[in-house]
This record gives structure tokens, C-alpha cells and sequence, in this order.
């Protein structure tokens, strides 16, 4: 989930505090908005402040820290800004401005978060490995009261990428059993930071990493791999918007593994493996600095 601090503006009547550490949370256009401390004697008020909208308020006279303000972003490509206002009671009769935490600008388009696709049907038949998935759904609706998917509002901006390994070579498990143990070491000794700039760390990363992950990408809901007909493969799915600046990748989708001839045991263990493999690959590296080095 993206957080992003905000500044603080003082205005009008200086006596009330005013909003801090202000942070805005999207993931699929729902998006709220958060800040500190909790008000004692007054109450708050958030105005939402488009480039070419109107003003809208929301959540008048509020003693709660946050707001959904998902109703007031329906112009996903609109740009607002957020003031969080200190007010007093609405009996008290109050002509100056009031005092406000002005955000910094937020694009829905742009910044929300990709949620998890999902995964509805799989299977392995032979040499080729079929993905069925759907996309995750938004909080906006269809005037028939469907709700609009995240692919309705990106439409052609919006990609899917497939990450798949063999589950059943025993190189390719003994690898996986030495990385689960390194990247173990790793973050219960916080040594992360140090190890990023590490010669040693990048070239076990890129061993462990290319060895068991290959990927495919798709604009569809659907992938179709070849793959090789005498191993089962684990796999996910996450969404991504290659145009964007930032935010590109979505969240992951849940880890499944093909069945043919294994056991639950493999399943749980292989599945395992790629959530810590998925932390390190996160937390403790600098992936696209990675990749790239790969690459040349």
C-alpha cells in the first residue's frame, strides 16, 4: 500500500492544531485518507480540491483520523488536492478561515495500487500450462450496478505478468532449500542493508533467482506456456501498468502449483519457498538495479 506524506498549512484561526503526517492509501481506486493526532475540543473536515472539478467535503465534523474519499475521485485522471480542516463545533459561529493541512497532489490514475488477480481455473495438460484469472475489481460501479474492473478504467495501459518455475526437478529444490536458508539469515539478522551492496549477495540473488523464475506477459485474462510436460510448475500473477512512472506492479496474486504426480508436502514446501524468495526479492535487493546487471 503507497503512503505519501503531506505537508502542513497553517491558515486562519492559528488557536486549533492542525492535521500532521497526513498520508494517502489507493489499491484498486479505493482510496483513504489518513492523518494525526485525533482532535480534542474540535473536529475535522476534509475538502477535496480538483484541478477542474468542483470542491467536494467530505466526512464533516469528524473525530475520526481518516477518511474514504473514493465517492470524490471518480475522475480517476482528474488531479486533487486534499485540505484537512480543524473547525469547531458547527454551533459556534466561526467567519474566519479555518486552519488546514494541505496535501500534496494526487493522481488516481497514476498512483492507485493494482490489487491481487484472481487465479479462477489452471491447468497442465502435456506441454502446455493454461491460466485463467480475473481482474480485481474496483469500488466504481456500471449505472447497472456492476462494478467496473480495474481493465474497464486502464483499459489497453493495463498488462499482466505471469511468473512460473519447475516444482519438480530436485536441483531446482536443493537451490530453493539453500535460498530459503541464505535470505532466513539475511532478514533475522537485518543485514539487508548491508548486503545490498554486496558483489556476493547480487550474484547468489541472480543464481537462485533466474534458475527458478521465467515470465510471459499477457493483456488478456488468459496465458498459455509451454512448458515441459514431465514437471509440475508453481506460479503467480501480478498486474502492471508499464506507462506509469511509478507503482508499475501490482500485488501478487496467490501462489499455485500444478498436481500432476505430487505430493502436498512438495506443494507446501515450494510455495513456501517463493514467499521468502518474494521478501528478499523486495526487501533486501535493489531488483531492477539487479536485472539490469543481468541483462548486460
Amino acid at each position: 500500500m503507497q503512503l505519501m506524506m503531506l505537508f502542513s498549512v497553517f491558515k486562519g484561526n492559528s488557536e486549533l492544531p492542525t492535521a500532521v503526517n497526513v498520508t494517502w492509501s489507493s489499491i484498486n481506486f479505493k482510496t483513504i485518507l489518513q492523518w494525526q493526532p485525533k482532535p480534542s475540543g474540535y473536529f475535522y473536515t476534509v475538502e477535496i480540491h480538483g484541478q477542474t472539478s468542483d470542491t467536494q467535503k467530505k466526512c464533516i465534523l469528524t473525530t475520526e483520523t481518516e477518511c474514504d474519499v473514493t465517492d470524490a475521485l471518480r475522475n480517476v485522471k482528474e488531479t486533487y488536492t486534499a485540505h484537512i480542516l480543524s473547525v469547531q463545533s458547527a454551533g459556534m459561529d466561526n467567519f474566519e478561515e479555518p486552519p488546514f493541512a494541505s496535501s500534496e497532489k494526487f493522481t488516481p490514475y497514476n498512483q492507485t495500487i493494482l490489487g491481487k488477480p484472481e487465479i479462477q481455473n489452471y491447468t497442465q495438460k502435456d506441454s502446455k500450462l493454461n491460466i485463467v484469472f480475473q481482474d480485481p475489481l474496483t469500488p466504481y460501479m456500471f449505472p447497472n450496478g456492476s462494478f467496473q474492473s480495474i481493465r474497464d478504467i486502464f483499459k489497453h495501459d493495463l498488462e499482466y505478468k505471469l511468473y512460473y518455475w519447475k516444482d519438480q526437478s530436485s536441483g531446482k529444490v536443493r537451490s530453493c532449500s539453500s535460498f530459503y536458508i541464505f535470505c532466513s539469515y539475511i532478514m533475522l539478522h537485518n543485514f539487508c542493508t548491508t548486503l545490498r551492496t554486496s558483489i556476493f549477495a547480487e550474484n547468489i540473488f541472480l543464481i537462485f533467482f533466474f534458475a527458478l523464475q521465467k515470465e510471459a506477459t499477457t493483456k488478456s485474462n488468459t496465458f498459455e506456456i509451454s512448458v515441459d510436460n514431465t514437471n509440475n510448475y508453481c506460479f503467480y500473477i501480478e498486474a502492471t501498468i508499464p506507462s506509469r512512472r511509478e507503482n508499475r506492479t501490482g500485488q501478487e496474486s496467490m501462489v499455485f502449483c500444478t498436481s500432476v504426480g505430487r505430493t502436498i508436502l512438495d506443494g507446501m514446501y515450494l510455495v513456501n519457498c517463493h514467499a521468502v524468495f518474494s521478501i528478499a526479492r523486495k526487501k533486501c535487493f535493489d531488483f531492477e538495479y539487479i536485472s539490469y546487471f543481468f541483462k548486460v
